[in-house]
């Protein structure tokens, strides 16, 4: 199931996230869209996932992610297809709302909801394998960028819907809803050890969503996220636009700084790996938001290779350690009872960052001709919402004494 939800996202990174600041640049080109306007449907995924967050929630809690990431496959897949037909604004929001429902139900959400279930003791270890996927999706860009040069940028949406379905779908049926559903145990331990992992303070720790949302640390978690995302989504949109008309570099140059960015990403992911388990992660979480920071302003003022490459390293780094960490400081602080509506819910919070980094960008970019304006205000807010992070403590679950009789 690791290795399938790696899969699954490498594929949305690599045909979608990381590639679509090169469809940003190809199509403001062609159509003359103005930068706002495409920002705007950047935007549309992280919203459905902001609408539908909670139902999806409730939907993975009582039935299961395996139907729903099924489902999710097929519609990115055929998003991809009515991408490569759009000649007009309308027709591009359309077809992208198709693709965003996809990516929204095969996506990060209901897989890392389905890994959380299968893992405990190594959790964190489980959910950066996972993200692995996720990082290595920016390899893709070159190759995406090189078939929109060669072939033009309506087969390369028509390939990769192709791609997206006949990979995706096999991987897709790898999920299962709970290990005990089919026989095994969490974390895949023997029975015994398993029932031991799950200590007494783990079973005190099974926080409804009701109470969950009553605590500080939710809130803050979920605006420490949400900061972070401002970097990421405004990155992952203009980046490539900003190292080409800001800057002076070509597409393929451009594509090469998010393929280090990548394997920066990669880097950090597997330092997350070895130290996830063993240190406090909201602490790391503040420092890579840091590490975000510097990381923009890196980009924003680039005067050379040396900066650039500063900036992949630092961005990359800070995506990889800190993405897999978000899901499971959640699952640590308040359990797996109700974590599908509790992640559901936290999405629409998180959301500002993910439709606010790409708005915020493409709006001071159109006002004033550059990205240095917006991108400074993003990476001060990152630095801000770090504090989010050294703020949010574990929450205690307070039992009722008719409770903690019974």
């Amino acid at each position: 199931m690791v290795a399938s939800g790696g899969g699954i996202q490498f594929l949305q990174a690599g045909l979608l996230h990381q590639a679509f600041g090169a469809y940003f640049a190809v199509l403001t080109e062609e159509f003359g869209w103005s930068k706002t306007s495409l920002s705007g449907a950047a935007a549309l995924q992280p919203m459905e996932a902001a609408v539908l967050g909670p139902a999806l929630g409730w939907i993975i809690d009582r039935f299961g992610p395996q139907g729903m990431i099924r489902i999710g496959i097929v519609a990115f897949g055929i998003g991809f297809m009515l991408l490569s037909q759009v000649e007009s604004l309308p027709g591009f929001y359309g077809a992208f709302l198709v693709i965003a429902l996809g990516a929204s139900l095969c996506g990060f959400f209901p897989i890392n909801v389905a890994i959380i279930h299968w893992f405990e003791r190594y959790r964190a270890r489980a959910l950066s394998a996972l993200s692995l996927g996720l990082a290595l999706g920016g390899v893709f860009v070159p190759v995406v960028a090189w078939a929109m040069q060669t072939w033009g940028w309506r087969p390369t949406a028509f390939g990769s819907g192709v791609v997206a379905i006949l990979v995706g779908w096999p991987l897709a049926r790898v999920f299962r809803r709970r290990p005990e559903d089919v026989g095994e145990t969490i974390d895949g331990l023997p029975v015994a050890a398993s029932r031991d992992s799950r200590t007494q303070e783990t079973e005190a720790r099974e926080f409804t969503a009701r109470q969950a949302v009553r605590t500080s640390a939710f809130w803050l978690l979920s605006l420490g996220h949400g900061f972070a995302l401002l970097v990421v989504y405004a990155v992952s949109v203009h980046a490539i636009t900003h190292m080409k008309e800001g800057l002076g570099y070509s597409l393929a140059q451009a594509s090469l700084v998010i393929t280090l960015m990548t394997a920066a990403q990669v880097g950090g992911v597997l330092v997350g790996w070895a130290i996830g388990d063993r240190f406090e992660k909201r602490l790391v979480a503040a420092v890579c938001m840091v590490m975000h920071s510097v990381g923009l302003l890196m980009l924003t003022y680039a005067s050379g290779v040396a900066m650039l490459v500063a900036f992949a390293v630092l961005h990359g780094g800070a995506w990889g350690l800190r993405g897999p960490f978000m899901q499971a400081l959640r699952a640590d602080y308040f359990g797996r009872r109700s974590i599908g509506m509790i992640l559901g819910l936290s999405a629409m919070i998180i959301v500002i960052g993910q439709i606010g980094g790409p708005l915020i960008a493409g709006i001071f970019a159109d006002l004033t001709g550059n990205y240095k304006a917006g991108f400074t205000a993003l990476a001060l807010l990152a630095g801000i919402g770090s504090l989010f992070f050294v703020l949010a403590r574990r929450p205690v679950l307070a039992v009722s004494p008719a409770s903690a009789a019974g």
